[in-house]
């Protein structure tokens, strides 16, 4: 988020852009800027920032990232990446103000651990870490078995291979990454059919629940059942969050189709029945 203007505004110097840009140097005066926003003479809304109000913009940013991946527009895309790096070096720069660390340490942490989990691609890996390599997923079997390797060693307290998962992270999205640490340690079925028949498990408990029993005891069938697809979904190799959105998105247009054929034939949807609705549908597909 831009920093609002104040009445200080303009009596500190900006640190200037290099010709031609580096991304050394122009990651060093991201970094001063946010010093000096951050400074007594700086800008009073950066100044009353914290680390939890940060976090609603962090989200944000990220979703916009994604947002501009998925439409392809890469125009947007080069300042989106912007924004979420000047997220990252605000809450690193609230840290650094606390005798904490600063960004150069979140940066050398993210730098050593890419090295320590690609062995199969720097020299001198630890022992025991490296594996056979000769494809992506064999690399991501490799990073998933180094990250467990390391919560192991890491752990001073009986902490377990699911801990640590983020509390903010879309529903979809950790229950994907449970099923992959839960793999990682070695409890997953050991095909893609063998989840489908786990749904399927699933499906009948939950008829047999709105059925038999209780609303409370199938809200728990379905949530079952959509651990069950995203566990799926990371056997078949897909992002559940990534493919929802795109039948989101999907299922938006065909609707907006739906609607305008609607309201050409001088007509509400109200006004149409279940079955006619469903031929427009089905129509709206078919011209796809």
């Amino acid at each position: 988020m831009a920093s609002d203007p104040s009445p200080q505004a303009g009596r500190l110097t900006p640190p200037a852009a290099e010709s031609p840009a580096t991304p050394g140097g122009e990651f060093a005066r991201l970094v001063e800027i946010m010093r000096l926003l951050r400074s007594p003479a700086g800008c009073p809304w950066d100044r009353e920032q914290t680390l939890g109000s940060l976090a609603p913009f962090v989200l944000e940013e990220a979703h916009e990232v994604v947002d501009a991946i998925e439409r392809g527009d890469l125009d947007t895309l080069r300042g989106e990446i912007g924004d979420l790096v000047f997220e990252g070096v605000f809450l690193a720069q609230l840290c650094a103000e606390d005798g904490r660390f600063d960004i150069a340490a979140s940066l050398q942490h993210v730098a050593d651990k890419l090295i320590r989990r690609h062995p199969h691609v720097f020299a001198a890996p630890q022992p025991g870490t490296a594996r056979a390599v000769q494809s992506a997923g064999d690399v991501v079997e490799q990073w998933e078995a180094i990250k467990a390797r390391e919560r192991t060693d890491a752990r001073a307290s009986a902490a377990g291979a699911l801990d640590g998962i983020p509390r903010a992270l879309p529903s979809l999205l950790a229950a994907h990454e449970i099923g992959t640490r839960a793999a990682a340690a070695g409890f997953d079925w050991h095909t893609a059919p063998d989840v489908l028949a786990k749904i399927e498990e699933e499906v009948a408990e939950l008829r047999r629940a709105l059925t038999e029993e209780s609303p409370e005891r199938a809200a728990q069938e379905m949530g079952d059942l959509l651990f069950a697809f995203a566990n799926l979904s990371r056997k078949l190799g897909i992002e559940p969050e990534a493919a929802l959105r795109a039948a989101n998105r999907k299922f938006t247009a065909r609707f907006r189709a739906v609607e305008e054929a609607v309201e050409r034939a001088g007509s509400g949807m109200q006004d149409l029945s279940l079955d006619e609705l469903e031929r427009l549908w089905q129509q709206v597909k078919a011209r796809e």
